[in-house]
């Protein structure tokens, strides 16, 4: 498909870096992988987690008005006490939240923002953004064209989570964070869900990235596995990135409502993600966590 995108801007702060973009999934410590990757002395993360930036473009199985939430993100900087300019001389979040809202209306506004981060001697620089991964085919072909206006070398990141497990987990934090999410007591409603089922669509999410971008541009990693020492130097391989231990203690983003999943749920979501499971073990074979249990 052609993409009309002769207005992009090259930023040559970028040229020659590695630019890591995290599609998710939702619920598979994507939070704790910013945190990790914003550690590295040669990697730059933006300090808003998740930029939403490509799924404002590819909205259909969107759960929320990203771009709405952008501008309420700014109103609160705003609004904050002090001098309103020192406030954002001194905030990143603030700053960032400036350079988001100007992606609303100019598309140039992403790689600046990114440009005005980096440093001559960062190596990589990074988007988290796990909504990304229900972009579709169609969004993910507009990605990859976009990222290559830039003299980047692009890189993509999917952590996969027991389906069951992400699957609860994610309308767990939609109960926390919406009071309107009736999810939990009605869980037939969300397994009905296409904006849900699209989050728990493995099959679909790694075909379309498997169609998009070649093999060694992909990287593929299990929640349950995230934190040896042996995934975090795949990460970092990856992300050209020197490798660093991670604390796999440390909590970000972590849900505090704690609803278990009931037994009668418990045996609809195995039905519904069944052909999740059997799509990774014919994909990934052993390299899936023994843990899931589908």
């Amino acid at each position: 498909m052609y993409f009309d995108l002769h207005h992009l801007r090259t930023y040559g702060e970028l040229d020659g870096k590695t630019f890591l973009i995290c599609v998710g999934a939702m619920k598979s410590a994507t939070s704790w992988t910013h945190d990790y990757l914003s550690g590295l002395p040669d990697v730059v993360v933006s300090p808003l987690k998740e930029l939403h930036f490509f799924n404002t473009k590819y909205p259909s199985h969107a759960l929320g008005d990203m771009d709405g939430m952008a501008l309420n993100r700014l109103k609160f900087h705003l609004e904050q006490k002090g001098d309103t300019a020192d406030n954002l001389r001194r905030r990143e979040t603030f700053q960032a939240s400036l350079d988001r809202a100007q992606m609303i209306y100019d598309d140039n506004a992403y790689f600046a923002h990114f440009a005005r981060l980096v440093e001559a001697d960062t190596r990589t620089f990074c988007d988290i953004t796990p909504a990304y991964s229900v972009l579709g085919p169609t969004g993910f072909e507009y990605l990859r064209e976009f990222c290559a206006s830039q003299n980047v070398t692009l890189k993509l990141l999917f952590i996969m989570r027991d389906p069951v497990d992400r699957m609860w987990s994610q309308l767990r934090h939609m109960a926390q964070t919406s009071s309107q999410s009736d999810f939990l007591d009605n869980w037939a409603k969300a397994f009905a869900s296409p904006s849900i089922c699209a989050r728990a669509d493995y099959c679909g999410i790694v075909s379309d990235l498997d169609k998009n971008f070649d093999a060694e541009d992909v990287l593929y990693l299990f929640y349950e596995d995230l934190f040896s020492e042996a995934s975090l130097r795949q990460l970092c391989d990856h992300a050209n990135a020197l490798y660093s231990p991670g604390d796999a203690g440390k909590t970000h983003n972590e849900t505090k409502v704690k609803t278990p999943i009931s037994a009668e749920a418990l045996t609809d979501a195995k039905a519904l993600l069944a052909p999740q499971y059997a799509f990774c073990r014919e994909r990934f074979g052993d390299r899936v966590p023994a843990s899931w249990q589908g």
